[in-house]
């Protein structure tokens, strides 16, 4: 996780308002209240396993330039937008300084291994058994 008193700095996002699309009748196509915000990733100064994950994680969102693009419009308002659309970037910052649990390699003991091949030699007898009938 990010350190607690970790926040998306001002002087590293930008701001786009754009004409949204969906419920609002009239005021949709009047007022601009979808937010497009632009994240500079190089202002983060990030460590670079966590940007490698940033990456990842951005997708499609992720710009030749190394910025990430998010636009916010569920809402009807702007301020709305605006803060649903801070709150998915800082998310996805949180979520790539979250390092992925290393997987441990087990092996299956000699008796699971015992169990699985009696298991399906019994399986193939009872296969056998349905086949037809030997007239001899």
């Amino acid at each position: 996780m990010p350190p607690p008193d970790f926040i998306l700095p001002e002087d590293a996002i930008e701001e786009r308002f754009l004409a949204s699309t969906g419920p609002g009748g009239q005021n949709v196509n009047k007022v601009a209240t979808a937010v497009q915000l632009r994240l500079d990733v190089f202002a983060l100064r990030l460590a670079p396993d966590v940007y490698q994950r940033l990456k990842e994680l951005a997708g499609s969102r992720w710009t030749s330039d190394s910025a990430i693009v998010v636009t916010a419009r569920t809402h009807r308002t702007q301020d709305a937008n605006r803060a649903e659309g801070r709150r998915r970037l800082a998310e996805l910052v949180a979520k790539a300084h979250v390092r992925p649990m290393r997987r441990v390699k087990t092996k299956p003991s000699k008796a699971a291994k015992a169990r699985r091949v009696e298991s399906k030699t019994a399986r193939g007898e009872i296969k056998r058994g349905r086949g037809r009938p030997d007239m001899e």
